[in-house]
């Protein structure tokens, strides 16, 4: 939530470059997030994250579901990485996982995420879609 302001203090340039973790997770063997495997893990992070946010005066509310399959709005951030919204779109999704405890993988949730771009919603989620952005992520 605050990595462009960090970047800029400091005179970098920031480029977003999205990931799954599900397949690192299935790598390692695990069909779930380690904090979810490893309970004391789990609460531990919970506790750190929300002191973290806390300190930092970052909105957090811990998702009834974690994670959450956020393939979709992964492609999105992968396709428009450079366009002009695309770091607003990525704290649009955060917010609504983490802070308004939604459901990110909802096309309505990522259209309403997508609402302030200016952009055709429709034309964004078919785009996102479509072999070569699956393919760039």
């Amino acid at each position: 939530m605050r990595i462009e302001y960090l970047a800029e203090k400091e005179n970098l340039d920031l480029v977003w470059r999205p990931f799954l973790l599900g397949p690192i997770f299935n790598k390692q063997g695990w069909n779930d997030s380690p904090f979810n495997i490893y309970p004391a893990k789990g609460k531990y992070m919970w506790n750190d994250l929300q002191r973290v946010c806390d300190d930092l005066d970052i909105p957090f509310k811990r998702p009834d579901i974690f994670p959450q399959n956020g393939l979709i709005a992964a492609r999105i951030a992968t396709r428009f990485s450079e366009a002009p919204w695309g770091s607003s779109f990525i704290r649009s999704v955060y917010s609504a996982n983490f802070e308004h405890n939604q459901d990110i993988s909802s096309l309505d949730v990522i259209s309403h995420c997508l609402n302030f771009t200016g952009e055709d919603v429709d034309s964004i989620l078919n785009e996102a879609n479509s072999p070569p952005s699956k393919e760039l992520l």
